[in-house]
Parts: C-alpha cells; structure tokens; sequence
C-alpha cells in the first residue's frame, strides 16, 4: 500500500484540526502538565511591548506634542514603570519559554517512544502494507513538524492573542469609535482565514505524505545500493528519486501560494486599519474629541494589531502543517494490532519442550482468497519436521503462523494444549523461535548482535556457545574476536558468515521449538560444512520445523509437510512419501534431476 491512503483499519472519517490537537495532547501527557501556568506566562509577556504606547500617550499630552515643557518628574515615574514592567515581562517570558521547551520534549518523545512500539505491535502484514521509509517518517520528520508547532508556532498563536487583546483593551479605553474602525478593517480577513484553513489543511496533508513518500524512494536506493550498482539503474534509480523529491516540491508550492494570499491580506488589513485609526484620529481630534498623543498612541497600538495579524496568517500554515503530521502519526497509532499481545493477562507455556497443533487453520490476506486453507496437523515434541513445496504454497505463511507473526483468519493454532494468541508475547518468544534465511544483523560489534539472543550474556558464555556449535575454528578467524564491527546490515560478513551468527544468537536464545527457514545463499563449502555441524547441534533435543530448500534436509527430517496451492496435501517420511508417487515424489525427483546435472538440488 501506498503512504498516500490510510493505513489499513483507520476509519475514514477526517477528524477536524481542534479533534486532532486535543487527541495529541491526550497522547502526550507531559505537555499537558502545567499548560495553564505556562498560558498564562504567555499571555503576561505580552504585557510588556503594550505599556509603551501609554507612555507616548503620556509623554506627549504632558505637553511635549504642544511645544510646551515637560519635566522629568512628571514623566519620570511613567518611564520608570515601564521599565520595570518590561523587564519583569522579559523574565516572564524566559521563564515560560524553558517550560514549554522541557515540556513539549518530554511530551514528543512519549510520542515517539509509543509510535515506535505500535509499529512493532502491528503484523508483519501491516508493516509490509505501507513502505518503511513512510513509517519512519511518522516517528520522525512528523514528529519534529509537531515539535517545531509546539515550541514556536503554538505559543506564537498564544502570544499574539494575549497581545491583540491586550491592544484592543487599550484602544477601547481611549477611543471606543477609533477601535471599532480597526476592527472593521481587520473583520473580512478574520472571516477569511476559515477558509483559507480548510484549503491549507488538505494542501499541508498533501506535503506531509509526499515528505513520507520522498523518504521511502531515498531510503530504498541507499540500503540496496549494491544492487543498485550491480545491475546498473543508476540512472532510473536516480529518476525515482528525482520524481519523489519533485512531487513533495510541488505539494509544497502549491501550499505556499495559499500561504502568499494570506500573508498578503493580512498587510492589506493592516495597511487598512493604520490609514483608518489616523484619518479617522484626526477627524474626531478636530473635533476636540481626542489629544494628539493619543492619536499618536492609537498608531502604535496598530501596530501592536497588525503585527499579529500578520503573524497569525503564518501561524495558521504552521499549524495546518503541524495538524497534518499529528493526523499522521495519530492514523499510526489508530492502526489496530491485529496480533495483540496479551501482555501480563497472558498464559504462560509450561516448561518442557512442547509441540505444536494446528486445527482447521486458514489465512486470509485482507480482501484476498485463502492461500492456506483446512490446515490440520499435530507436530510431537522434538520431531523434526520438514515443511516443503512450490512457490506460493502456502509455507511461508504456515511458519509465521505457528511464530505468531500473523494470526489465522479462521482455526486455531496451539502450542502443546494452549492457543498460541492467548500466551504473552515474552513468554512466546523465550519458547519459539524463528531464524529466518538471513538473519539481520545491526550496525554493531559482533558482541552486541550475538547479545540480541540474550542480554545478559557474559562474555565466556558468548564464547562457549561458539564452540558449543564448533565454530571456534571460523570464529578464531575474525579479526578482531567479539569486537569485530559487522556493518550495517552485517555487510562487513559474508552471506554465510552471517547466517553463523544467525545461529549462535538462536542457540543462545535457547529456544524450546526452533521455525527455520533454511537459507539458500551460495556459500563456500567450508562455511556450509560449519553452519550444518552448528545446525545439528542447535536442533538436537528441540522441537524443530524447516521450511526446506535443499534435499538433504528433506531426507533426513522425521515428518515431511507438502503444501500445493494452500493445502497440506501430503505427511509422511522422506522414504514413504517418495514411494506414494505424489507431489513430494515429483518435487524429489526434480531434485535429483537438478543433482545430476551438477545442479546444487534446491526447491523453491
């Protein structure tokens, strides 16, 4: 699925921007801790930018505006108290910047940290849904919009508030008509922004999902480079990258031009009301209802209006843009978990090596056919089962339903007597196991990867299990022992390499049942001799299910599993299977055939 549609389970149903800013500050509730105070904060900073014009007022009504003189002591406790209130606002604002900074952090990374774990509570099937470069950037680049929303662009909304009432107060107390003359050049663009919010809305939805899809088209050429290179699309490669970025640049003109309009009549209103506040001063002045110094003092409360005003037009683009990437992040989290772990409410699987069962099981992709169907099959503790068939069979999918990567759409799936979705998460995963073809190796020492197996392991036991699984002799060639960086993605190993590592982290998991998923990638004979011999030893007294690649395997597992368009269709021994004639016998005779051309024999 494209990072343009909603991710699956998300109503449609588009939630307004004052829904959405109150769902994330309930999703975040260290920013909600003390906002009143800090409001308020806001609100009195402003104080101080509006006692100036009073003191103007003052100043100049004293006498100064008439050529008259004006003594120092007169004005002086006007100037006085304006520096001490201006002063005092400074602090206040200091103050109620540093509260909003920890505050709105604290609050973000709550969000982070639970958007980063919902992703990993969804399926595997909904990750796959929707590209990891778009996922990221939820966690992400919409988070920071968010951040950037609350630190500047939020209070700002607060501050020019607190300031324009603050201003219209003043004004009001000199001259109620001069006011009602500001206002009324200010009403059309006020009545105005309604709509300019919706448009910017879907326009500031629009950038922040194509920011998504920009990620997704980089991050892709960036981890696959290799193949990038290998099979030389450099150049399409570079016109995928170039359209992404192109879209999010046109999504993002166009959201500016909106921006420009606003931005504009808000000059214009405030053009209006400055020319208005003064002809209309002068006007009533002539008449003797006003003092020039208030006149004067009327234009610089405009100014403390226009200001705002102007204000206000950007501030409402970051906040639409703020709103998009809320509304993204929450649609993540609104994202059910279709594989819910119980948590602390869950069975715990008893302490012996288990088997597994699976009762009239089928699987569905969302608004697909079944590709597994009447699934019934009993596996005995420490069997080794293998699992084989065509592409498309309907093996992979019977794995990650007995590891619970997936749920079945129908049936149930049990481990010894308990249903595997009623057993908690921690204690599935210290019981079952699967190591996948190639398992994934972060950008560490090999230390820390084999660690992921275990936690707490020492250094000795780390040790130990390399040479419980007799890969001393591979490990003594690593140049620098426990300590070796490994890559990004491992990359520093071989293929094979990898998959050793992939072992030794599984034994020291100590798994009970161990889901295999048999690597296929050429590897040179001396690596294969070791991964088999750590193989052996890592099954040996565990329950074990391989979906199976290479006939050898096949051969020597206790059970044979056939799968055929969804269907268990045959279980059997290697040796009985083979004599029935059936799939598995035509499956086994095209190994051989592969075998005798010098063809390593490896099934789909």
């Amino acid at each position: 699925m494209s990072s343009d549609t909603t991710l699956p389970g998300v109503a449609p149903v588009r939630a307004t921007g004052g829904q959405i800013v109150r769902r994330g500050l309930a999703l975040s509730p260290a920013i909600r801790d003390g906002l009143w105070l800090t409001l308020l904060l806001a609100v009195l900073s402003t104080v101080g930018g509006s006692v100036v014009p009073v003191v103007i007022q003052r100043t100049i009504d004293s006498g100064l505006g008439d050529g008259g003189t004006t003594s120092l002591s007169a004005i002086g406790p006007y100037l006085l108290g304006a520096l001490v209130l201006v002063l005092l606002t400074a602090v206040v604002a200091y103050w109620m910047r540093v509260r909003l900074f920890v505050a709105s952090e604290r609050g973000l990374a709550e969000l982070r940290v639970t958007a980063f774990r919902h992703v990993h509570d969804l399926s595997m099937l909904t990750q796959n849904a929707e590209r990891r470069g778009a996922l990221v950037s939820r966690v992400t680049s919409d988070v920071d919009q968010v951040s950037l929303f609350l630190q500047f662009t939020g209070i700002t909304i607060v501050i020019s508030i607190g300031q324009m009432l603050v201003a219209t107060i003043i004004m009001a107390f000199y001259s109620w008509q001069l006011t009602l003359v500001v206002w009324a050049c200010f009403l059309p663009l006020v009545v105005s922004l309604k709509f300019f919010a919706g448009r910017l809305s879907r326009a500031y939805d629009t950038v922040r999902r194509t920011v998504g899809e920009m990620l997704a088209v980089v991050a892709e050429p960036v981890v696959g480079a290799s193949v990038v290179k290998a099979h030389a699309i450099e150049e399409r490669t570079q016109q995928r990258v170039d359209d992404g970025i192109q879209r999010n640049l046109d999504a993002n003109v166009r959201a500016q031009k909106l921006v420009a309009v606003t931005f504009a009549s808000a000059g214009l209103a405030g053009g209006l009301a400055n020319a208005g506040a003064i002809a209309a001063g002068v006007v009533i002045g002539v008449a003797g209802g006003l003092s020039m110094g208030t006149v004067i003092a009327f234009a610089f409360l405009v100014g403390l209006l226009v200001g705002p005003a102007q204000m206000a037009t950007q501030v409402l683009t970051e906040a639409q843009n703020a709103i998009a990437s809320w509304r993204r992040v929450i649609e993540l989290l609104d994202t059910p978990a279709d594989v819910v772990d119980p948590g602390p409410d869950g069975l715990a699987l008893p302490d012996e090596v288990l088997g597994a069962r699976f009762e009239g099981v089928g699987f569905a992709y969302p608004g697909g056919p079944e590709v597994l169907s009447d699934v019934d099959v009993v596996i005995e503790p420490r069997q080794r089962i293998a699992v084989v068939g065509e592409t498309g069979s309907g093996k992979t999918t019977f794995a990650k339903l007995l590891t619970r990567l997936m749920d079945p759409t129908r049936g149930t799936v049990r481990l010894g007597d308990t249903d595997i979705t009623q057993v908690a998460f921690d204690d599935l995963r210290r019981h079952v196991l699967m190591v996948p073809q190639e398992g994934f190796l972060f950008d560490a020492t090999l230390r820390e990867n084999l660690r992921y197996g275990r936690r707490d392991a020492s250094d000795e036991v780390l040790l130990a299990t390399v040479a419980d699984l007799g890969l001393t002799d591979w490990f003594a060639t690593l140049p620098r022992g426990l300590d070796t960086p490994v890559g990004q993605r491992g990359e520093s190993l071989s293929a094979g390499e990898r998959q050793l590592v992939a072992l030794v982290r599984s034994a020291l998991a100590d798994p009970d049942f161990l889901v295999l998923d048999e690597a296929t990638s050429a590897v040179d004979p001396q690596t294969e001799l070791r991964a088999t011999r750590a193989l052996e030893t890592l099954l040996d007294g565990r329950t074990s299910v391989t979906i199976a690649h290479r006939l050898t395997t096949a051969e020597n597992a206790d059970r044979v599993l056939v799968f055929d368009a969804g269907r268990l269709v045959e279980d059997g021994s290697h040796a009985a299977l083979v004599e029935a004639g059936g799939v598995y016998a035509r499956l086994h005779a095209s190994w051989v055939a592969q075998a005798s051309l010098g063809i390593a024999p490896v099934a789909d």
